[in-house]
């Protein structure tokens, strides 16, 4: 289960924050910002997440943990990250009950909002779970968890 509050007051402000709260199931489709291309600020709020980036393939190129203090003995240096303009990414909550501040540079355009990943299987898909669990066993993998200090 996934949902988002905005609150940001419309479209048009200069800074667009949004609330995204994701459960340890949650799957959201590998996307990018191409279209509207602006770096966005990723900040846990509660918990803990992954934010996997991919190449233009659809291969894994960089797995980052972050998450509150109450994970810090876990490895996790960061409470956010920062992420470029145009990279393919998707986010994974690595504890139930997780809630993600994301904010970056309005105006939102919903036409050019994001451009979903060709090599990953559309959410609610019978192919969606086999990826979702293929993503997790890649982050759970990850042996030395490193996370990006904004």
């Amino acid at each position: 289960m996934r949902q988002h509050l905005n609150i940001h007051q419309e479209y048009e402000d200069p800074c667009q924050r949004f609330f995204n709260a994701l459960e340890r199931d949650s799957y959201i489709r590998p996307h990018r910002h191409a279209l509207d291309p602006k770096p966005e600020d990723l900040i846990a709020i509660r918990g803990m997440f992954a934010l996997v980036s991919f190449d233009d393939g659809g291969e894994i190129a960089q797995i980052v943990k972050f998450g509150t203090e109450k994970f810090l003995d876990a490895g996790v240096i960061g409470v956010g990250v920062e992420l470029a303009a145009g990279t393919w990414h998707t986010v994974l909550a690595l504890s139930d009950g997780a809630i993600l501040l994301e904010i970056k540079a309005g105006p939102f355009n919903p036409v050019a909002a994001k451009e979903p990943a060709p090599w990953a299987p559309e959410e609610g898909s019978a192919e969606a779970s086999s990826y979702w669990r293929h993503l997790r066993h890649s982050v759970e993998s990850l042996s030395v968890p490193t996370a990006t200090e904004i």
